[in-house]
């Protein structure tokens, strides 16, 4: 069907089942990975309250994880393209 839903009225007799107990699989495995990633956030949100904590910016925090992230060429272009653009403003 063209809105994502199956047709099981279309299926074989008995295959209702197996599709069903495919799809509670499926339902089950992300419902556990959410319940996961919820707690990972709590867990990152504790850290970040720490560091608050101990007088840290946690924009900065977040900001120099982004920034870890990238691959060194990227960063450096970004770096340039950024200087670039605020001395176009008069701002560097």
């Amino acid at each position: 069907m063209a809105d994502g839903t199956a047709n099981i009225e279309a299926l074989p007799p008995g295959a209702s089942t197996v599709a069903g107990e495919r799809l509670r699989s499926f339902i089950e495995r992300i419902e556990r990975l959410n319940e996961e990633k919820d707690a990972i956030l709590s867990d990152q949100k504790e850290v970040y309250a720490e560091a608050k904590g101990e007088g840290y910016d946690t924009k900065i925090l977040r900001q120099v994880i982004r920034i870890r992230k990238m691959d060194r060429a990227d960063r450096q272009e970004q770096e340039a393209l950024l200087d670039l653009y605020l001395s176009a403003l008069g701002e560097a």
